[in-house]
């Protein structure tokens, strides 16, 4: 079949199974893709823009060490059916490594995740104290009333304590909000310790005789974090998946409710992809300026009042085999812009190259920041005068600084996020032949395993005829809704 826009390939004639079209090969689409490729129950290609694989979990190296987009854990809670995978498709390349990171409470350094004794000893006792305080008194703390924030919940459930000298600071930084301007969700997905007991409990569970065998620990992969992804594409490929790097997409077909066909740009002409399914893992917003004809007027203002917190990502390359032996610094307070920096080479206990080390800084800004249009000699100035603030000062040759922008870092979850969202998700809902799912899609503050445990529920829900079940994928819906983000 042909069209006046280029040529096109049939999800139908001349091939008996479904013709699946996934947008974008973050680790969402690649998931799903080997899902799929893995039962043989549909012909899958997976389009991405960019030239690799793997989106904001991919790896790269730097000077010869393995560095990811920021700091990246496997976490141990993963599914069992994912994990599984995981371990199957990484073998001895997945290691499984003790979490060693520190965290800045009340001008000193705890380790993080935090262990009792190391709490006890470290914690100002002013804050220590008031700790303490909240925990005790906080059945007596009259509950806020009126309308219910990222804030009032944490002074309701946490006290004042940790909520004004950790998280309130910590959550300005990283989505440059307020935390009254921020919604109560928010909360809900990135905060699984809501009272000072759960906080205690997670605590105790790091004590002698009550670890489990991965309590404290993290599994990372030899080559970097996106080795994963990498792997898994390979096992899509090696049953039959496609990937299209590089590839535009023109826009996205449909016929009253159903979605037809993806065209794409390629060597300057269009190419018609006609599929059974597309299944989106791009961001939302994206995916609504594609659609054509377009959405209703409410669901493209919806898609303007969306919004993403960006990142750059500073890599300072060291002459020197360690500057710390920590995994990860965490940097609540407003002071200092950085949220996080992480050593790549103690992630995966690298040893080579001998006398060099990458430090990668996490910093939270949006295209138009000061930080934004900065040089990267410019922000390693910064960046070491930061560390010396914290006690951390650089007294070894500085190779380089090198920065890696990320336009879609965060979810923004400001109070009028969710009927933004639900805007749009209804919309894209009633549409027969897409799917949407993944950090992006979803609108998501979610770990990696959530991302393919997302992939694999989209997969099942999918026949060999390429009916979708959309009563089980909104029970998997429900169990997504309930995810919460791993540290």
């Amino acid at each position: 079949m042909t069209s006046d826009s280029g040529n096109s390939d049939s999800g139908k004639a001349g091939n008996a199974r479904p013709r699946i079209e996934v947008l974008g090969a973050g680790p969402a689409g690649i998931a799903v893709a080997h899902a799929l490729a893995k039962t043989g129950k549909a012909d899958v290609e997976v389009l991405e823009r960019a030239a690799t694989i793997g989106g904001n979990s991919a790896s790269f190296q730097i000077d010869g060490i393995w560095c990811d987009y920021g700091s990246h854990r496997f976490h141990p809670v993963a599914a069992p059916k994912v994990l599984a995978d995981v371990k199957e498709i990484m073998g001895d390349d997945l290691l499984l490594r003790p979490r060693h990171g520190r965290i800045r409470l009340g001008g000193r350094w705890i380790h993080f995740p935090l262990k009792p004794l190391d709490a006890l000893l470290k914690l100002p006792k002013k804050f220590g104290f008031s700790l303490l305080a909240d925990s005790i008194l906080g059945k007596f703390r009259p509950k806020h009333a009126g309308p219910r924030t990222f804030s009032t919940v944490l002074l309701d459930g946490l006290g004042p304590t940790i909520s004004e000298n950790f998280y309130f600071p910590y959550v300005k930084k990283l989505w440059g909000l307020d935390p009254d301007k921020l919604a109560v969700k928010l909360a809900e997905r990135r905060i699984s310790g809501t009272s000072v007991s759960k906080i205690l409990l997670k605590m105790a569970r790091m004590l002698p005789g009550l670890k489990g065998k991965t309590t404290g620990k993290f599994y990372y992969p030899r080559q970097g974090f996106g080795q994963i992804s990498a792997k898994m594409a390979e096992a899509a490929q090696a049953n039959g998946a496609r990937f299209s790097l590089e590839t535009d997409i023109v826009r996205i077909e449909r016929d009253a409710n159903r979605v037809t066909a993806v065209v794409l740009r390629e060597y300057g002409r269009e190419l018609r992809r006609e599929t059974t399914q597309v299944l989106s893992t791009i961001p939302l917003t994206a995916l609504v300026r594609l659609m054509d004809p377009p959405p209703p007027p409410e669901v493209l203002e919806a898609a303007r009042n969306i919004r993403f917190r960006g990142m750059i990502l500073l890599y300072l390359v060291l002459e020197c085999d360690q500057f710390t032996e920590y995994d990860a610094h965490y940097y609540p307070e407003l002071s200092i812009p950085i949220s996080r920096m992480s050593e790549p080479k103690n992630y995966n206990a690298a040893t080579t190259p001998k006398g060099l080390t990458v430090l990668c800084a996490e910093l939270p800004a949006d295209p138009g920041d000061k930080w934004w249009d900065m040089s990267d000699d410019e922000l390693g100035d910064h960046f070491c005068k930061w560390l010396g603030q914290v006690g951390l000062p650089v007294n070894v040759p500085v190779r380089r600084c090198e920065t890696r922008r990320l336009a879609h870092a965060y979810p923004v979850y400001d109070l009028d996020y969710e009927p933004n969202f639900k805007t749009i998700d209804d919309w894209f809902l009633g549409l027969d032949g897409l799917v949407v799912f993944g950090r992006q899609g979803l609108f998501a503050h979610d770990n990696t395993h959530h991302a393919f445990a997302m992939a694999y529920g989209a997969a099942d829900c999918l026949d060999e005829a390429g009916r979708f079940d959309r009563a089980k994928w909104t029970r998997y819906r429900e169990e997504f809704s309930h995810h919460t983000v791993e540290d």
